[in-house]
């Protein structure tokens, strides 16, 4: 784990907070890990075993002797370098957290980091990651936050990004930006931003092949080929992964490949190509209610519906795939799953007018195309949309102090089709009747700016203004079937917004081991077309009328390092919000989550991490990590309008918990990997994760229960000396060791108006179907790669 607050002048010298900006564009982060960075003076021994922790080394000012003077050394450098937007508060996890172990999602590449969690999606690798609970209650993807990969965009301009794309074998690291980040990021970045980096194909220099394996099924191959040269950086990884999931109905096949070339063109120029492309193949289990939960977490003898097991979730289709009488039947007969196939191709162009003055320029092509017979219905249609920007960003002086400013453009547009149709018995190539079509254009345009300013030694101010014009037209038709025939009715949406998010940050490092930071910033969201269609009983309708979101955040925190061996980091945020968009399930057999606007919430917590070397001088390899995040959501202000067939209530929320959102979030990890000796290279942990329980619904009545996991892992290393055999590495992992079962994502249901006039009690929601998915039982994985 590393967390940064990006002051500078500690951890990169004077003109690192300047780079720090011009190297993600702060107004377009399309390059964020390829541009240009200025290195401050390297540092010393103790400091580089510091960032083997996980942490970025502190430059070591160079001394005059006698006059204890301070001089910063500045070089310039190509290299990539990872993107800290100034102020922001950052945390960090490297590949060394992630890379020794089974890999499966990106729920392993980001447990360690404080202020992220995740729950399941619809399939093997949608995980929902969270920002400060930012997707805690969605269903699918990551929503809220702006997903890039080596800087090129992954969240299409309706704010849709999955994690099917990301194998973690590909990676390097992962950034989080937390909090309110419109300033830089634009719309959607409502919680932050996250930046998935890549491997360097200089750090590769051959090849890579390996395999994991292991419980359920589950067998992954890959292969990374790193090459690099004076001029150029490639790499190019690929994988296949394939189970049988551990709940019924849940097999997969996933396949990836990633490209990232990077070309140095003269000594101003550069060109980095983006390629991923990922086919998603996987059955889908259905959601269940908390009752079925208890009673039946994996599905287990549900394949039919005429002679199931109890606890099992059926999906209600029509006999004639178009009107009439419906029939219950198991998600395996009627063949649910997501077929869908995601391609980004991307490209950027870095040029230096001169020394102090960097032009970025970059366009990303998007294709997502989906075919999903989910629930009653089956969703297909292409997600085509592209993404264009443009940012310059200069370096001076203004008196004796560093000044940092960046401007840029950005534009991108998102074209979509998408038709509905009636799932039948007879499966999913045989679909019955149309009951939506629907065409989408959607696009926002940017314009932003910021300044950093280094008015002292040891202060950092930082300003900066962005807003956006976002334009949505979208058609619906919704056709509806009987013996007389079929009925058309349109719906109809036509909306503009336009937003600003200003953002102030001040950082203050005393001293090498203090750094203390404080932040206001600022985010909106617009509604998607998702979000326009569907009604409070889950039926397509008309819901066009939901504003954009907007949220007021501050951050106040510290970054401490007293010596090599601990780092500890900590920040208090409290964010308000002004219309947030919250969504949640009427049920298994309904179109969608319904998505209104709560006038005013708040959200406020902690976030905590922390790595120790307890023992540095006798136990060298032993480390300690903790994570830890506190995020408690209320609904300040919201009224709820219920009704049953007699009457409607309006329930007043002010004060309850925002439902799905998980409280409190642990991990904390015992590491140990031996350093000299015989045993040299062999290495492993102990991994405890805990999760605190949380409301399922919006008067706060039924809690999904919290959970705590043990995971033990083991890996070798073989060391230099040991000849062609250091080209080998492996591991084993067992997953939940006291085999504990566990709720893995739950989304929201809706309360229920009783017959008085009062909310139904917890025991009637229990009975709430489409919410909840189990996590894995005890599970054991091994692998094995070779480098050549």
């Amino acid at each position: 784990m590393r967390s940064t607050f990006n002051a500078p002048s500690r951890l990169m010298g004077v003109a690192g907070c300047m780079v720090a900006v011009a190297a993600c564009a702060a107004m377009s982060p399309a390059h964020a890990a390829d541009a240009p960075a200025h290195r401050a003076t390297p540092a010393p021994p103790h400091q580089h075993a510091r960032h083997q922790h996980g942490r970025a080394p502190r430059p070591a000012p160079q001394t005059t002797s006698g006059t204890g003077e301070r001089i910063t050394v500045i070089g310039t450098s190509h290299a990539p370098a990872t993107f800290h937007p100034s102020g922001q508060t950052t945390y960090s996890a490297p590949r060394e957290n992630f890379a020794n172990h089974v890999g499966q999602s990106v729920a392993d590449m980001v447990v360690t980091i404080p202020g992220v969690s995740f729950v399941a999606g619809n399939g093997p690798r949608d995980v929902v990651v969270s920002v400060r609970g930012s997707g805690d209650r969605q269903a699918y993807g990551m929503k809220n936050i702006q997903v890039l990969e080596d800087g090129f965009p992954m969240t299409q301009p309706d704010g849709t990004a999955r994690s099917d794309l990301i194998d973690p074998h590909a990676y390097d690291g992962v950034d989080v930006f937390q909090g309110p980040a419109s300033t830089v990021f634009g719309n959607y970045a409502i919680n932050g931003a996250i930046n998935f980096r890549t491997r360097q194909g200089a750090d590769i220099h051959g090849v890579e092949v390996g395999s994991d394996f292991g419980s359920f099924g589950m067998v992954n191959n890959y292969a990374t080929l790193g090459l690099s040269g004076r001029k150029y950086d490639l790499v190019i990884f690929g994988s296949d992964v394939r189970g049988n999931g551990f709940i019924a109905n849940s097999a997969y096949q996933t396949s990836t490949e990633n490209l990232r070339l990077r070309v140095n063109l003269t000594p101003s120029d550069r060109l980095v190509v983006k390629f991923v492309n990922n086919i998603t193949d996987t059955r889908l289990p259905l959601r269940l209610s908390l009752a079925q939960y208890a009673a039946n977490p994996f599905q287990s003898g549900c394949a039919s519906a005429s002679h199931a097991a109890a606890g099992c979730a059926t999906v209600s289709l029509l006999a004639n795939g178009s009107y009439g009488a419906r029939i219950a039947v198991s998600p395996q007969a009627a063949g649910l799953g997501r077929f869908d196939r995601r391609t980004v191709a991307g490209i950027r162009w870095e040029h230096d007018v001169n020394a102090s003055t960097t032009v970025h320029t970059q366009f990303t092509y998007d294709q997502r195309h989906i075919d999903q017979p989910t629930s009653p219905y089956a969703y297909t249609g292409p997600y085509d949309s592209y993404a264009g920007s443009s940012d310059v960003t200069n370096t001076a002086h203004v008196a004796s102090m560093a000044l940092n400013s960046s401007g840029a453009i950005s534009f991108d547009d998102l074209d979509a089709l998408s038709a509905v149709r009636n799932v039948t018995t007879a499966g999913h190539d045989h679909p019955g009747a149309l009951t939506q079509s629907s065409w989408s254009h959607q696009w926002n345009a940017g314009l932003r700016f910021q300044e950093d300013l280094q008015f002292a030694r040891a202060w950092h101010l930082v300003v900066g203004l962005g807003g956006t014009y976002s334009g949505l037209r979208a058609q619906e038709t919704l056709f509806t079937s009987s013996a007389s025939g079929t009925s058309r009715r349109p719906v109809a949406a036509d909306r503009h917004f336009f937003n600003l998010a200003p953002e102030a940050a001040l950082t203050y490092a005393p001293s090498r081991d203090w750094t203390l930071h404080a932040r206001m910033g600022t985010a909106y969201a617009t509604p998607t077309t998702s979000n326009l269609f569907i009604t409070p009983q889950g039926t397509y309708g008309n819901n066009t009328r939901l504003k954009s979101e907007t949220s007021l955040g501050f951050d106040f925190g510290a970054d401490w390092h007293p010596s090599a061996t601990l780092d500890v980091q900590a920040t208090g945020f409290y964010e308000f919000y002004h219309n947030e968009l919250v969504s949640q399930s009427a049920g298994v057999n309904t179109v969608g989550a319904y998505t209104f606007n709560a006038p005013a919430s708040q959200h406020r917590g902690v976030e905590v991490g922390a790595t120790w070397t307890p023992l540095p001088r006798t136990l060298s390899g032993a480390r300690i990590m903790l994570s830890y995040t506190y995020d408690n959501q209320i609904y300040t202000r919201y009224t709820e309008v219920l009704s049953n067939s007699t009457m409607s209530r309006a329930l007043d929320r002010s004060g309850n918990s925002i439902p799905g959102v998980i409280p409190h979030f642990l991990n904390a990890r015992v590491l140990y990997d031996q350093p000299t000796g015989p045993l040299q290279g062999l290495g492993g942990y102990a991994e405890v994760t805990w999760r605190g329980d949380y409301w399922l619904d919006n008067a706060n009545l039924l809690r999904a229960p919290g959970y705590a996991l043990l995971n033990l892992e083991l890996h070798y290393d073989p060391p230099a000396r040991f000849g062609w055999a250091q080209r080998l590495h492996g591991f084993f992992e067992i997953q939940n060791v006291a085999n504990q079962t566990y709720i893995a994502g739950a989304t929201n249901i809706t309360d229920t108006l009783a017959s008085n006039g009062h909310n139904a009690g917890a025991a009637v929601l229990a009975t709430s179907t489409g919410s909840i998915y189990a996590g894995s039982p005890r599970a054991f994985y091994g692998g094995v790669k070779v480098r050549f």
